[in-house]
Formats: structure tokens, C-alpha cells, sequence
């Protein structure tokens, strides 16, 4: 019974401080309202505008738009990455001639395309996914590139005496050996896809989470702003540990294997 809750104090430890931050914020803005200021709201007030938004629908909707484009742009940026930085890490030839192209696009920031994107693709998902793509392409393909040249070189040179061909070489002996770091790679740009996401909609695109908490500002309604934007780092938390969980569990895959 002790060992039971020795262990339920050690799960809920973690959350003493953000619980701790939010009972401060109520109780500082209910002091503000108090004292006749409108722009904080309680958080008890968001949970109520939260729950509103939910039984309407918006909010699963906004919700299901920023998830999925953000896991479209994802997608593309990741296997575009996945072939760039295979390439650049067994090719030390072709690594010098891409560096420079490299290290001139990767600096500029990706809010910095949006203009382009809506000049060829409208607002929409296209324009988002695009922006997305761009954003988390440059850090996941220096993280495989830095991966695939620490894989061993005597695996590379077995490779080469069997006569493995650059696609065998790729599937069969790469990927296995840097599959742990992809994983640390993918969840540094799932965080990276999510924030490039809102900061989209909440500049240009009218669509998603970050579009609603900048339309719920622009009506002077602070319980639902704070209700969106509290929502949003749930969901960052979720898809974070959603990602951390399948590192783990392919990790203790192959480490039976």
C-alpha cells in the first residue's frame, strides 16, 4: 500500500509547479477584473470558454486542420530530408558541393516564405504545408547527414565488396544503423512543425488553432484566447509524449531483435 503511494506521489510531482502557476494566474486575474481590467481572464473562465468550444465543434475542427498540415508538411520535409542527408553523408564530394547552398537556405526563416507561399498557392493547406515542409526540412537533414557519417565504416566497406547497389546500401545498411537518431531527429521537427503551423495561421493563413486564438484576441474575448492558447500546448505535450512513447517502443524492438 506505501509502495502504491510512493508511486502516485512520484506521478503527480511533476505537475505540483504548473498547478501551482495556474492557481497564481487565477488568482492574480480575478484581482484584474477586480480592479476593472478586461484583458485577462480567469483560468476557470477559459476552462468554460475551452468546453464551449468544444461542444460546438470548433475547436476539433481547428484542431484536426493545424495536426494535419502540420504532419503534411512534415511528411514531405522529412523524406526530403531523409534522401539529402543520406546522400550528403556517404558522399563527402557531393557534401562540399552542397554546402554552401545549404548553409544560405537554412538561415533564412521559414515565417520569411510566407509571402511567397500565398503568392503561389493561396491561403489554404497548401500555402501552410509548404511553410512547414521548408521549416523542418534544413534541421532534420543536418541531423541525418550527421548520423549517416558516424555510421561504422567497415558496415560501408562490406557494403562496397558485395556490390550493393546506392539504394541496397541505403535500406539495408544506413537506415538500420541510424534509426535511433532519426527517431531524436523527427521529434525535434514534429515541435518544430507544430510551432511553424500556428505561427502560420496566426499571421496569414485564416485556418486552425493559431487563426482561432487570433480571431478570439480580436474580439475581446481573453477567456477563449487563453483557452486556445492553453490547448495548443496540450496538444504539443500529447504529440511530444505521443512520439516519445514509439521511440521507446521501436527502441526496445530492436534492441531484442
Amino acid at each position: 500500500m506505501a509502495e502504491r503511494a510512493a508511486r502516485a506521489l512520484a506521478r503527480l510531482r511533476p505537475w505540483a509547479i504548473p498547478t501551482l502557476l495556474l492557481l497564481a494566474f487565477e488568482l492574480y486575474a480575478r484581482r484584474a477584473s477586480a480592479l476593472g481590467s478586461d484583458s485577462l481572464a480567469p483560468v476557470s473562465a477559459a476552462v468554460k470558454a475551452w468546453w464551449g468550444a468544444a461542444l460546438d465543434g470548433s475547436l476539433w475542427q481547428a484542431t484536426a486542420f493545424t495536426l494535419g498540415t502540420a504532419a503534411l508538411g512534415l511528411g514531405v520535409g522529412s523524406l526530403l530530408a531523409l534522401a539529402g542527408g543520406i546522400a550528403l553523408g556517404l558522399s563527402a564530394r557531393a557534401a562540399r558541393m552542397g554546402f554552401m547552398t545549404t548553409e544560405l537556405l537554412r538561415t533564412v526563416p521559414s515565417v520569411a516564405l510566407i509571402p511567397l507561399a500565398m503568392l503561389m498557392f493561396g491561403f489554404g493547406v497548401r500555402m501552410e504545408m509548404t511553410v512547414v515542409a521548408f521549416a523542418t526540412f534544413w534541421p532534420l537533414m543536418l541531423l541525418v547527414q550527421a548520423a549517416v557519417r558516424q555510421v561504422e565504416p567497415r558496415l560501408l566497406e562490406v557494403s562496397r565488396v558485395l556490390g550493393l547497389s546506392a539504394r541496397e546500401r541505403a535500406f539495408k545498411i544506413v537506415l538500420p544503423a541510424i534509426a535511433p537518431r532519426l527517431f531524436v531527429a523527427l521529434r525535434l521537427g514534429v515541435a518544430v512543425a507544430l510551432v511553424v503551423a500556428v505561427t502560420v495561421e496566426i499571421a496569414a493563413n485564416p485556418n486552425g488553432m493559431g487563426y482561432a486564438m487570433m480571431i478570439a484576441q480580436q474580439s475581446f474575448d481573453p477567456a477563449l484566447m487563453l483557452a486556445w492558447l492553453g490547448w495548443i500546448g496540450v496538444v504539443g505535450y500529447a504529440v511530444n509524449a505521443g512520439m516519445l512513447r514509439l521511440q521507446q517502443r521501436v527502441a526496445r524492438r530492436m534492441g531484442a531483435a
